[in-house]
């Protein structure tokens, strides 16, 4: 799968909403190019409501975010809110128990489900250029990370 396959794919979900951070919407210059995929079908949530249910980074956060080696030619994370559950069932512990597992996983390799290096604890997972081995399962979460957007959206009363 390539970023374009997946922009593709997510954006095709009803409701969905696409940030691509750059200078013209006011984001840092080192995620211009990034991702941000939010349920918004008015596209009327304020700033402190917009949380994304999946994102894609290409490139490393230098002082932050630099585990999956992101500054390789052409590699690129999707990462995707699962949840609890899911997070569970993909690594076999819960979110809230990453910190004892984090060193299991090498967040810089390719086609392969791993913790989110930041974000685990909040039910967040990541795969580096979805290949033959997840992309199945990759659409899979994004559209599972999509539905539990929808469910938790709450109208403006």
């Amino acid at each position: 799968m390539t970023e374009e396959d997946i922009v593709e794919f997510v954006t095709s979900l009803p409701g969905v909403d696409l940030l691509t951070a750059s200078a013209a919407n006011g984001a840092p210059e080192m995620a211009w190019g990034d991702h941000f995929f939010y349920y918004d079908p008015d596209r009327d949530l304020p700033a402190d409501r917009r949380m994304p249910f999946a994102t894609i980074v290409g490139r490393n956060y230098p002082g932050f975010d630099t585990a999956s080696d992101l500054d390789r030619d052409g590699v690129f994370r999707v990462n995707v809110a699962v949840g609890r559950q899911v997070f569970e069932e993909l690594f076999g512990h819960a979110p809230a128990a990453h910190g004892a597992h984090h060193d299991e996983y090498d967040h810089a390799a390719l086609d392969r489900f791993v913790p989110h290096p930041l974000y685990a604890t909040q039910g967040w997972a990541s795969v580096l250029n979805p290949g033959e081995a997840t992309a199945e399962r990759t659409r899979a979460l994004l559209a599972g990370a999509h539905a539990r957007a929808v469910a938790r959206h709450r109208p403006k009363t």
